[in-house]
């Protein structure tokens, strides 16, 4: 059963929301927070993810997807931190939920999947997550551009939009592939070949990153998928994913 528009912080008078899936039984359960995508300026927590929600219910997984403040009304580091928010509230609220706080996941999707990076590397050690999922992530924010113009997502995001240096210093600045760090959570990435939103290449470039580093990191491509878990699900060779992301969670989150 999901409990919907539960109210996990409140940023001035504006409530963010989350909904909670918590399997049968008494736990304590392996969770997942789910952070969705839509360029940083669209999207909910009922948007864009919702394919992966089915796959995590039935592997008995509890779930909870959230609302994070968008841009350009809000900037960095607001989003980030309301990621981190949900991974505290989540703490708080293990006992009640009957989660098991040592086995929390973050997972995102394109910009939610550039969020649970950067909440990864920035989230305070008591609270860190034990694993992150991150489908065809903007990485590296200096790629979102094209030629001179950042694009719109971007920009309302950092502020910055012209890729002159002072911009691409900036983006660097906020850009989880120049971020990482020894010590952070396997990682799994999942991005299609054919995607033409984010460039494939920003994945395995993230991997290795992260590699190079110490840390655990595994790429997933799906052949000939393009941006977005929802068009994946209209191809039957492209749904692979859900199985690979049960198995590896239940892998991290053991």
């Amino acid at each position: 059963m999901v409990t919907k528009d539960i109210e996990f912080v409140r940023r001035g008078s504006q409530p963010l929301r989350l909904d909670a899936s918590i399997p049968d039984g008494p736990g304590p359960f392996a969770a997942v927070i789910l952070v969705h995508g839509g360029g940083f300026a669209a999207g909910n927590k009922t948007t864009y993810i919702t394919p992966i929600f089915a796959p995590l219910t039935g592997a008995h997984f509890a779930w909870f997807t959230i609302d994070y403040r968008l841009a350009p009304a809000s900037q960095l580091p607001a989003p980030v931190d309301d990621v981190i928010s949900a991974l505290k509230w989540v703490h708080e609220h293990a006992a009640e939920y009957r989660v098991d706080p040592k086995r929390i996941a973050l997972l995102g999707e394109s910009a939610g999947a550039y969020l649970v990076d950067y909440a990864a590397i920035a989230a305070p050690k008591a609270i860190a997550p034990a694993a992150v999922v991150s489908f065809y992530g903007p990485h590296d924010l200096t790629y979102e551009h094209s030629g001179e113009t950042v694009n719109s997502g971007v920009a309302g995001l950092t502020g910055v939009r012209k890729m002159d240096a002072e911009g691409e210093r900036r983006l660097r600045a906020v850009s989880p592939y120049y971020l990482v760090r020894a010590g952070l959570p396997p990682f799994l990435l999942v991005h299609g070949d054919k995607d033409q939103m984010v460039p494939y290449e920003q994945s395995p470039r993230f991997c290795k990153a992260l590699q190079a580093r110490g840390d655990e990191c595994e790429l997933f491509t799906v052949p000939g998928g393009i941006h977005g878990m929802g068009v994946w699900e209209q191809h039957e060779d492209q749904r692979a994913y859900k199985s690979k992301v049960v198995e590896w969670l239940r892998q991290k989150l053991r």
